[in-house]
């Protein structure tokens, strides 16, 4: 009997298509024999649709097509079954059975624990990681403030709201000036490097700061590491055990590694895959004693940040000092790192069933700790007895 997979994609945040890429290329490579694969596509709108049809990446050309043809359904759980709910006609019927949910979403909203809440709620399965891990791997800065405590080598930074800003801006102005100029101005919540902009002196800050703040409510300014080395490492696994992968060296057209690199493809032009058609070189061009050193710094990264699944560490190398630093965790990285788990003879088809076993295992665990008590505290309630607030609210 198959597994019944149900792939979760999309979502209302701005890397919505990112996510359709690296959903698609997922589904597309689960073991048919083993796994029925369910797509759940969250449009912008927050309806939820399902339907075959969604598989292939032609369909999402014209939105328009799958909310005319793609069923709308709402996830339920039915008295411990797990089913996709049609929420159109007079007896919503059931659409599709679920054993667990993949999700593979990119961005807040949806891969900051958002998501990952809601399935805790409905009781499912899922693949990745659990609420706390999404969330510190999606916060640039409460995720530096844990690998700093932790004793994990990152950039000198700072970081303010953008009331902060926008109520005292020469106090900002002046916290950034003593990190020293050029720096990187970044969003705190979002990924695929949205909103982030290389400032080299004082001029260029604010508009780097006023684009960051289009789409974030906290801002993070970072030193920029003016003779860089971008190098990335995934890990799979969880807290009891890990592995990592090969290193790959990250070759961006500009300071850092833009949106355009990642997804739209290089100077050289040419249609996006998702982030396997980032120029990069694999494996990284670093000496063994390095290469180890990234690898065990990654483990260490999804340990101390309760990370799950496949995660991809990014890191900065700073080739003057000969010293390294971690950028971020990308806790459902694109395209799922699946080409850096290749060279070491793990397929992408591997790696997505090992992502499920891991899941399913999460699960388990987690039904054998004690989260609920079979006692009612209630069931003796007499009235106002211990309750005295209810005796003023009386009155």
């Amino acid at each position: 009997m198959k597994i019944k997979v149900g792939v979760l994609f999309g979502g209302t945040t701005v890397e919505h298509e990112i996510s359709i890429i690296s959903a698609v290329q997922a589904m597309n490579h689960l073991d048919s024999d083993k796994y029925e694969v369910i797509p759940i596509y969250l449009g912008k709108n927050r309806i939820w649709y399902t339907g075959k049809m969604l598989m292939d990446i032609e369909v999402y050309k014209d939105v328009e097509m799958v909310k005319r043809y793609a069923k709308e359904v709402m996830l339920c759980n039915k008295n411990g079954t797990f089913v996709l709910q049609a929420t159109k006609g007079l007896f919503q019927k059931k659409v599709a059975e679920l054993d667990i949910i993949f999700p593979i979403v990119h961005g807040n909203n949806a891969e900051d624990g958002t998501l990952q809440g809601l399935l805790e709620a409905i009781g499912i399965p899922y693949v990745g990681s659990g609420v706390l891990g999404s969330a510190l791997g999606q916060d640039k800065v409460v995720m530096k403030q844990v690998m700093k405590e932790e004793g994990l080598p990152i950039i000198d930074y700072t970081w303010f709201y953008d009331n902060e800003y926008l109520e005292d801006t020469e106090h900002i102005l002046k916290e950034i000036k003593k990190i020293g100029y050029p720096v990187i101005v970044k969003p705190a919540t979002l990924g695929s490097s949205i909103g982030i902009t290389f400032a080299k002196n004082h001029d260029e800050i604010i508009s780097a700061i006023n684009e960051a703040i289009r789409y974030d409510n906290k801002i993070v300014v970072e030193k920029a590491v003016e003779d860089l080395i971008e190098v990335n490492c995934s890990v799979l696994g969880n807290y009891e055990y890990s592995e990592a992968s090969v290193l790959e060296e990250v070759m961006g057209t500009e300071e850092f590694l833009t949106y355009q690199d990642k997804y739209l493809g290089s100077k050289k032009g040419g249609n996006s895959k998702g982030m396997v058609s980032t120029d990069r070189i694999i494996p990284a061009r670093l000496d063994e004693k390095m290469t180890t050193e990234i690898r065990e710094l990654a483990q260490s990264v999804c340990q101390v940040l309760n990370l799950s699944g496949v995660t991809r560490v990014d890191f900065l190398i700073d080739k003057k000092k000969n010293k390294i630093y971690v950028n971020e965790p990308n806790t459902i990285p694109g395209s799922l790192s699946f080409y850096l788990w290749e060279p070491s003879g793990k397929t992408y088809q591997q790696l997505l069933d090992k992502m499920i076993t891991l899941g399913i295992k999460e699960y388990k665990r987690k039904n054998k700790k004690v989260c609920s008590f079979d006692t009612n505290i209630l069931s003796n309630f007499n009235g106002t007895k211990g309750c005295k607030g209810l005796k003023a609210c009386k009155k």
